[in-house]
């Protein structure tokens, strides 16, 4: 049967390719040719039309694509109280790629007012029919990508210092999101990936965290942030190995996390990407109780535009039953297809046209 709340049995990730009008805009803005107003002006014309788009072709939810963001984490912990984000000699190294040089600064109390993005859910919803979703990456993420010395010590002794904080400042962005009338929120969150990596999990450790314990840390942390969640609102988590312009950078399947994210995690669902061989074997659905928590296939990719053979997503869906029922599935693209502005290797007609799938694929296969 086809789903009333979420995660619906078409989804997705929330990210979609910046449109020229949008591209054009932050670069003339950047230039300072055009005025915080003027850009403003345009992002809410594009969202406009992304938001009628998605409702066209089917889909039960909406976001606004992320349009208003450089990246789909950073400029959500920039704006959180006491962080920064500030220019650095390095970026995130992906597969042969690397991105913009920025990282983050901790230089006082963590927590969460007046966020800029509650303001951007808020366009959402006043102009979609469908369930507006949005997205912000898990606070797992921020601790694990503070570099060594990126704490002010006046703050907090050290990066585990942070984790109550962070969970409470997720608390108060639950409640504002929820209060602000957002009823479908999701995580978005590499770091569970990187756990699934021993490559990774050397790097992670090179840096010093404590990988031995990151599992139980994150675990706690995450369940005391979602303690705020109200009975009446849906929050998921999209577990992501890199998408940046169609590259990657961890490898690994699910096994080594299962456990931890699917059972001892509090979420409502979650998006896991299964695309390649790099995400391994369904096994580690298994973990997921019976019941009311649901798993998203993520079987489409969104770094190329090659549209994939119905039949072989079936296919594969019919494998992952083995191992959790199908009533608890539902379909999406495996990431967003703009993870940050500069976006995926594939063009707008591609992105929408997998989408279009993904709700046709739905329907056949869940009524």
């Amino acid at each position: 049967m086809q789903r009333t709340k979420p995660p619906f049995r078409a989804d997705h990730v929330g990210s979609i390719l910046r449109t020229a009008a949008i591209k054009d805009a932050r670069a003339k803005h950047e230039k300072k040719e055009i005025t915080d107003a003027q850009l403003k002006a345009v992002e809410d014309r594009e969202i406009e039309k992304i938001i009628k788009k998605q409702e066209e072709i089917g889909l039960q939810l909406a976001t606004d694509g992320e349009f208003r963001r450089s990246w789909w984490h950073y400029d959500f912990f920039s704006m959180l109280d006491g962080v920064r984000l500030e220019a650095s000699d390095h970026g995130i190294q992906f597969q042969g790629m690397q991105t913009k040089m920025q990282v983050l600064r901790v230089d006082s109390k963590i927590g969460f007012s007046n966020h800029p993005m509650l303001e951007h859910f808020k366009f959402l919803k006043a102009h979609t029919k469908v369930m507006p979703k949005m997205c912000i990456p898990a606070p797992t993420v921020m601790h694990f990508r503070l570099e060594p010395g990126s704490v002010n010590k006046s703050a907090y002794a050290n990066r585990d210092a942070i984790f109550d904080d962070l969970a409470v400042a997720y608390q108060k962005a639950i409640k504002a999101f929820y209060d602000a009338g957002c009823r479908y929120l999701q995580f978005d969150d590499t770091a569970w990936a990187y756990l699934c990596s021993q490559e990774e999990m050397k790097k992670a450790k090179d840096r010093g965290l404590d990988v031995d314990h990151l599992q139980d840390s994150y675990t706690a942390m995450l369940n005391k942030a979602l303690d705020a969640k109200p009975a009446d609102m849906t929050i998921t988590t999209h577990v992501c190995r890199g998408n940046f312009r169609s590259t990657f950078i961890s490898s690994g399947g699910y096994e080594p996390v299962g456990k931890s994210l699917l059972e001892k995690c509090n979420y409502d669902g979650y998006f896991l990407e299964y695309d390649t061989d790099r995400a391994g074997g369904f096994e580690p659905l298994r973990f997921l109780p019976k019941g009311n928590k649901m798993v998203v296939l993520g079987l489409v990719t969104s770094k190329q535009g090659r549209l994939e053979p119905k039949d072989d997503i079936k296919r594969r869906i019919d494998e992952a039953t083995k191992y959790i029922a199908l009533d608890q599935l539902c379909l999406s693209p495996q990431c967003g297809f703009a993870s940050t502005e500069e976006g995926n290797v594939l063009a707008e007609d591609e992105q929408w046209a997998k989408l279009k799938m993904i709700v046709d694929l739905s329907k056949e296969v869940w009524g």
